[in-house]
C-alpha cells in the first residue's frame, strides 16, 4: 500500500484515478480547488478507509502531513470553453501549480507523475505523433495557454528530475472521455451525446474532417497505473490509435443514441488541430498496454451517463 497524493483529483480524470487506487489498496489525499472539478465525482469515496479531501488550489501552496509515496499531478482545466473563460489560472496551475507538486514530491522523496497532453504537438505536422515529436504549437493563440501551461510543466518536470535526481513520470494524454465528463465540458464528445439526448442540432465546427482519436476513461486510467509502477520516465503517449473524424463522431453518436439530430457546421476555431492521432508503440512496448474498449461501447457508456446527469437535473 502506498500514500499517494492527486492534485485535482475531484476532476474527470482526476476522480477516476482516486477510485482505482483505493480499489487497489493505496491510500489517496485528494486535492481540489473545485474550479472545474465536482464532488460529486467522489462522494462515494468520503468515508471510506484510507481517503481524504482537501479544496486546495495547488497553484498557491501544497502542505500535506506526514509521508507521502507518490505525488501525482492532475490538476488543470482541459477544456476548450476554459481556455477563453479562466485562461490566467491555467497558466498558473501549469507553471505555479506543477512547481509547488514538485517541490512536495521532493520534500517528501516520493515519485511524482505529470499528466500532460498531446496538446504539446499542437497542430502537428507529423502523423501519427510520436513522442520524439517537438509540435507545432502557436504560443500566443487562445489554446497557447493550455498548450504551453503543459509544455513548460514537462520542461519543469525533468528539470527536477535531472538538477535533483526526483524520480519522474511523464503522460501525454490523447482525448480521453467517459463517465464524470461535465455535460457542458465544450469538448466534441460530450457535446455531441448531450445535444443527441436533448435532439438538438449536433454542432460540428469546419466541415468536420479533422480527426482526433478517442480513449475511453477506464484504458486511459489504466495505462496511467501501468505507467507509475514501471521504470519508465516518459514522456509516453496514451490513447487510441485509432482515428475518427468529427464528422464520423457526430454520425456515430447519432446512431448509438438513436437521436433524431441534424448535424449543422459552424466555423472552426483558432488553431484547431487538423488531425491528432497517438503513435503508442512506446506504450505498448514498454508498459504492455492497448486500449480495449471500442467507440460504440464507449459512447454507449458515456450516454447512459449523460442520461442520468440530465435526468437529474
Amino acid at each position: 500500500m502506498a500514500r499517494i497524493v492527486v492534485t485535482g483529483g475531484a476532476g474527470f480524470l482526476g476522480s477516476h484515478l482516486c477510485h482505482r487506487l483505493l480499489d487497489r489498496g493505496d491510500e489517496v489525499v485528494c486535492l481540489d480547488n473545485l474550479i472545474t472539478g465536482s464532488i460529486t465525482n467522489i462522494e462515494d469515496l468520503f468515508g471510506q478507509p484510507g481517503f481524504s479531501f482537501v479544496e486546495l488550489d495547488v497553484s498557491t501552496f501544497i502542505h500535506v502531513p506526514g509521508d507521502v509515496d507518490a505525488v501525482l499531478h492532475f490538476a488543470s482545466p482541459a477544456s476548450p470553453i476554459d481556455f477563453e473563460r479562466i485562461p490566467i489560472q491555467i497558466l498558473k496551475v501549469g507553471s505555479l501549480g506543477t512547481h509547488n507538486a514538485l517541490g512536495l514530491a521532493k520534500a517528501k522523496d516520493a515519485k511524482f507523475f505529470l499528466a500532460s497532453t498531446s496538446e504539446v504537438y499542437g497542430d502537428p505536422l507529423v502523423h501519427p505523433q510520436p513522442e520524439t515529436y517537438w509540435g507545432n504549437v502557436n504560443p500566443i493563440g487562445p489554446r497557447g495557454v493550455y498548450d504551453e501551461a503543459k509544455r513548460f510543466a514537462e520542461a519543469m518536470t525533468m528539470a527536477y528530475h535531472r538538477h535533483h535526481g526526483l524520480d519522474v513520470r511523464i503522460v501525454r494524454i490523447f482525448n480521453t472521455y467517459g463517465t464524470s465528463m461535465r455535460p457542458d465540458d465544450g469538448r466534441s464528445m460530450s457535446n455531441f451525446i448531450v445535444q443527441a439526448i436533448k435532439g438538438q442540432d449536433i454542432t460540428v465546427y469546419g466541415d468536420g474532417s479533422q480527426t482526433r482519436s478517442f480513449c475511453y476513461v477506464d484504458d486511459e486510467v489504466r495505462g496511467f497505473l501501468a505507467l507509475l509502477d514501471s521504470e519508465v520516465v516518459g514522456p509516453v503517449n496514451i490513447g487510441n490509435p485509432n482515428e475518427y473524424t468529427i464528422l464520423q463522431l457526430a454520425e456515430t453518436v447519432i446512431d448509438v443514441t438513436g437521436s433524431s439530430s441534424k448535424i449543422t457546421f459552424e466555423p472552426l476555431p483558432v488553431d484547431d488541430p487538423t488531425q491528432r492521432k497517438p503513435d503508442i508503440t512506446l506504450a505498448s512496448t514498454k508498459l504492455g498496454w492497448a486500449p480495449e474498449i471500442d467507440l460504440r461501447t464507449g459512447i454507449e457508456r458515456t450516454t447512459e451517463y449523460f442520461r442520468s446527469v440530465l435526468a437529474a437535473g
